[in-house]
């Protein structure tokens, strides 16, 4: 791989950047909610443009509709960025409890026993994970999304520079 350093570069600013999310979550809250409305409004925008390509009055008028609700919440977001905040939270809460009692019964219904364990636990943390975000919010708002940019960040920045030291010694060997 000739563009190793290029992925090293990449990593450490993703990795640096996951340490700034970190130190300063409301900061990296913000910026999360603010990205997601303007990805909601591009998709959004696509979404409507490609209601033309469609075939048949219902796709058109679902390709219709789900664009101009994407375009809404998305300005949504960019406009109020602190009520998406806690709306975005009261998703993250919800998806966190949904996905536990998910685990937990695929958990409880497994024969295999260590396949059952791993994710009972597994379930019980998203589900206590979602009750005390649910619990904290407003105050959870301010830095649930932002913790979860800044380990995301990190967790790619270090992934992307194993993978180009790793390239590295490839190319030289």
């Amino acid at each position: 791989m000739k563009n190793w350093f290029l992925w090293l570069i990449i990593g450490v600013i993703s990795l640096l950047g996951g340490l700034f999310a970190l130190a300063n979550p409301l900061a990296a809250s913000l910026t999360a909610v603010v990205l997601t409305g303007w990805i909601f409004m591009v998709v959004g925008v696509l979404t409507f443009m490609s209601a033309f390509g469609d075939r048949g009055w219902g796709g058109r008028i679902f390709a219709l509709l789900l664009g101009v609700l994407l375009v809404i919440m998305g300005s949504n977001l960019v406009g109020e960025p602190l009520r998406g905040m806690i709306s975005l939270t009261y998703f993250v809460a919800v998806m966190f409890v949904l996905t536990g009692i998910f685990r937990l019964l695929l958990g409880l219904g497994s024969v295999i026993a260590q396949f059952r364990w791993a994710m009972v636990i597994s379930g019980a943390i998203s589900i206590v994970l979602g009750v005390m975000i649910f619990s904290n919010i407003p105050q959870s708002a301010t830095v649930v999304l932002g913790v979860f940019l800044a380990i995301e960040l990190i967790l790619n920045g270090v992934s992307l520079i194993v993978l180009a030291l790793s390239r590295k010694t490839e190319a030289v060997g």
